[in-house]
C-alpha cells in the first residue's frame, strides 16, 4: 500500500508540474537541455534492465535481478535521478515559485520512496549491501 501511495503522489506532482497554468516560458533552452539530459539518463537505466525486471513501484518483484551494470555502476537510482532532472528542466522552463515548490515536494517524495526501496533490497538480496558501498544514491561521487 505504501508503494502505491508514493507512486501515486509522484505522478500527481509530475502532473501538476506539467500544467503550465498560464505562465510564459522563461529559460527554454537551458530547461530543455536539462530535461533532455534527464530523459537520456532514464533511457540508459531502462537499457540495463532485462524484460520484466523493471518496476515503477519500490516493491521488489518476484525473481527480479539486482542491476549493477551501465549507469547503475555510478548511481543506484538513475530512474529517480532522471525524473528529478526532467522535472527540474521543466521548473527552469516555467521558472515560478510554484514549480520549484512542487519540485521540492517531488524530491522529498522520491527520497522517501528511495529509502523505502533500499530497505527492501537490503532484506531481499545480501549482495545489495556490497553494492551500497560501491555506489551513490542519486548523484555520482556525491550522494
Amino acid at each position: 500500500m505504501k508503494s502505491k501511495i508514493l507512486v501515486g503522489l509522484q505522478f500527481f506532482i509530475i502532473f501538476l508540474m506539467i500544467l503550465p497554468l498560464g505562465t510564459k516560458t522563461q529559460h527554454l533552452y537551458l530547461g530543455s537541455l536539462i530535461l533532455i539530459f534527464g530523459i537520456i539518463i532514464g533511457l540508459l537505466a531502462l537499457k540495463e534492465h532485462k524484460s520484466g525486471n523493471f518496476n515503477i513501484r519500490p516493491d521488489i518483484k518476484e525473481n527480479c535481478e539486482l542491476v549493477t551494470s551501465g549507469i547503475y555502476t555510478y548511481v543506484r537510482h538513475p530512474m529517480y535521478l532522471s525524473v528529478l532532472l526532467s522535472m527540474f528542466g521543466l521548473a527552469v522552463i516555467y521558472f515560478t515559485y510554484y514549480e520549484f515548490a512542487l519540485l521540492v515536494i517531488l524530491l522529498i517524495t522520491l527520497l522517501v520512496k528511495l529509502f523505502y526501496e533500499e530497505s527492501l533490497w537490503k532484506c531481499h538480496n545480501p549482495a545489495y549491501i556490497e553494492y551500497l558501498q560501491k555506489t551513490k544514491r542519486l548523484l555520482p561521487f556525491v550522494f
